[in-house]
């Protein structure tokens, strides 16, 4: 099980970026996907997930209105559509998967975790 996190980069406060949560080695529509982020001196904190059966999701507060989390079964990936951001979204964003589908998007303990990619919201 391989995850892999892309799309950050360096945006102005009120930007957009596209973050793609990739899989290989597993159907990636068969399992919850979330979304994480860790900034410099905090804690890693959710983001977003989206679960395996019917595609409902959850997102944090301080995101929500924001950002989008969906899924291309086709392409194996997973997007967080990260639009008006602002430069306390700044933070290493990671996506994440577990094979406990019983928990849906609340695992207490994510198994498979991707790299990382770092999102900078800075003028």
């Amino acid at each position: 099980v391989q995850l892999q996190a892309s799309g950050g980069g360096l945006v102005q406060p009120g930007g957009s970026l596209r973050l793609s949560c990739t899989a290989s080695g597993f159907t990636l529509d068969y399992y919850a996907i979330g979304w994480f982020r860790q900034a410099p001196g905090k804690q890693r904190e959710g983001v977003s997930c989206i679960s395996s059966s019917d595609g409902s999701s959850w997102t944090a507060d301080s995101v929500k209105g924001r950002f989008t989390i969906s899924r291309d079964n086709a392409k194996n990936t997973v997007y967080l559509q990260m639009n008006n951001l602002k430069p306390e979204d700044t933070a290493v964003y990671y996506c994440a998967t577990d094979t406990r589908t019983a928990y849906g998007c609340y695992v207490p303990d994510w198994a498979y975790w991707g790299q990382g990619t770092l999102v900078t919201v800075s003028s």
